[in-house]
């Protein structure tokens, strides 16, 4: 595959994981960086991908530590690994947080499962549950949407890397505020 041929299959497997829960990139590890300047590493859902503008949808719970961190430091890093393809995804950027009175997070919510909506209800994420977990309460509906909110990551850069058996190769993309392409090279792996 060529540069261009990479870049665009990355984004496709991209798209693709956000619509299918079985894709390897479909779970994401997004990183960000606390208050004491410690990294922080963890797994989140792709909801959905615009390929065009190299876009990237997460939902969250505004009460998460991630949310304080990307409040303050919006630098973040995406990182994928699917076995298949024996590819890792590596994308940096920008993350814009949009909570729950806000348009972005009103429809996102409106196209969530009853069942993905009772994840945002009961107490804070790692909080000490009480004798009763969330999944009993009773509305999810009014108590999990005050909570919900909306990460939209806009990759700044993609560094591509393809594991084989003999000759690694890896790629480095970067795009510009509007997502489009701006360098692409071949990197030593």
């Amino acid at each position: 595959m060529n540069l261009a041929e990479v870049d665009a299959s990355a984004w496709v497997e991209l798209e693709g994981a956000a619509a299918d829960p079985q894709s390897a990139f479909r779970y994401l590890n997004l990183c960000s960086v606390d208050a004491g300047g410690r990294p922080q590493a963890r797994m989140v859902v792709l909801r959905r991908v615009d390929m065009a503008r190299r876009v990237l949808e997460i939902h969250t719970d505004v009460r998460s530590p991630k949310w304080q961190e990307i409040t303050a430091n919006p630098l973040v890093t995406l990182l994928g690994y699917g076995p298949q393809p024996k590819v890792q995804l590596r994308l940096q950027g920008s993350a814009e947080l949009h909570g729950p009175a806000s348009e972005c997070a009103t429809e996102a919510w409106s196209l969530l499962p009853r069942s993905t909506r009772s994840t945002y209800m009961g107490g804070p994420p790692g909080d000490e549950i009480g004798e009763q977990p969330a999944s009993e309460a009773a509305d999810a509906d009014a108590d999990g949407r005050a909570f919900f909110g909306v990460l939209i990551f806009r990759a700044e850069t993609l560094d591509w890397f393809k594991l084989r058996h003999a000759d690694n190769r890896r790629a480095v993309f970067a795009y510009d505020n509007l997502g489009t392409l701006t360098s692409s090279r071949w990197v030593n792996p």
